[in-house]
């Protein structure tokens, strides 16, 4: 395991986008390290990697809904140049947890639950408080959580 910060490797691929002359690629790039710098400022603290990695995955939500609002819309260019940055986003999320990991992880979770005496929505609650952690930037949450829905109900 590399001790390369994930700050670190965004700060370097702004001189590798700056180098290359990616101005779309650079501008993805700036607005990120931009908004990991007003979260230190705000904060007052030097972020952990988690806590970029929850930025990235913030930023991977925003874009996902302005491709759906934007194609809804019928502006795909638009759409196309928010998909372009959301692969920027993606390249500093850890590697994405497969279908039967995520599964097996909302299995444990529900065994633990339901062995607390917990069901229905209460149980909905532990559950993704218990997956949040360990699927952070593996895994789309909204998807996760339908999954669970789909299991606490069925």
């Amino acid at each position: 395991m590399s001790t390369t910060t994930l700050k670190t490797r965004l700060t370097d691929a702004v001189k590798e986008a700056m180098r290359a002359r990616d101005s779309q690629r650079l501008s993805t790039l700036r607005f990120l390290v931009a908004a990991v710098k007003q979260k230190e400022v705000d904060e007052r603290k030097e972020l952990s990697d988690a806590e970029v990695t929850a930025i990235i995955e913030k930023q991977v939500k925003q874009r996902r809904e302005s491709i759906a609002a934007f194609e809804q819309a019928g502006r795909l260019e638009t759409a196309a140049q928010e998909t372009a940055e959301l692969d920027v986003l993606r390249e500093f999320l850890p590697q994405a947890a497969s279908p039967e990991e995520i599964s097996a992880a909302i299995d444990a979770a529900l065994a633990e639950v339901a062995a607390q005496g917990l069901s229905g929505g209460a149980a909905m609650g532990k559950v993704m408080a218990i997956l949040k952690p360990a699927l952070a930037g593996k895994a789309d949450m909204s998807d996760v959580s339908q999954q669970v829905k789909q299991r606490l109900n069925g």
